[in-house]
């Protein structure tokens, strides 16, 4: 498992759907997944501390879980399948522990209003993250031909098998990146 943070969430000028970009801690590896407007808004809303008349869904859901005596431990991105991203939301009760399925909007969502970790399975991490280069804010691949960590170029068939983030991964401004 890799911990990542919420870096940003974007709006495709494309189709205008929106993309939560997370980005692992200490290093340059970015993992992209698309979300409903209604979820970046939740997540947006909590991110940027701004406060609603009455609680959302997700407050709710955090509300309910403490009020029961429940803690939230993290969240986690575990599966990839057909271009779709399973997550669960991992809380405890007492002495057991529940992994409870989730959308990753959701889940991130509900990460930010618990203030808990956001973590990615590695094999999620090793099929969708990508690395940006610094200066020409191209994606590359997180190892070279012989296997080290270091920029390569990403292979024609790296590219397709990104299929609808290559639209947005190339619309994405990374000066924007570099001054968070």
């Amino acid at each position: 498992m890799r911990e990542l943070v919420i870096d940003s969430i974007r709006i495709s000028q494309m189709n205008y759907q929106r993309v939560v970009v997370l980005k692992e801690l200490e290093t340059n590896l970015f993992l992209l997944i698309w979300i409903g407007p209604t979820e970046a808004e939740a997540i947006a809303v909590r991110m940027q501390g701004m406060t609603v008349p009455r609680p959302l869904t997700h407050d709710l859901l955090v509300d309910l879980v403490k009020s029961v005596g429940g803690s939230f431990e993290h969240i986690l991105v575990n599966d990839l399948q057909n271009e779709t991203f399973y997550a669960k939301i991992v809380i405890k009760v007492g002495d057991q522990t529940h992994e409870i399925d989730s959308r990753p909007s959701d889940a991130m969502a509900v990460a930010v209003r618990a203030e808990v970790p956001i973590y990615v399975a590695d094999q999620v991490m090793e099929k969708a993250a990508i690395s940006m280069d610094q200066e020409t804010g191209q994606p590359v691949s997180s190892q070279n031909r012989d296997g080290e960590d270091a920029p390569a170029e990403v292979t024609e068939e790296e590219l397709q098998g990104l299929s609808a983030f290559t639209d947005l991964i190339n619309e994405l401004d990374m000066e924007d990146f570099e001054r968070r």
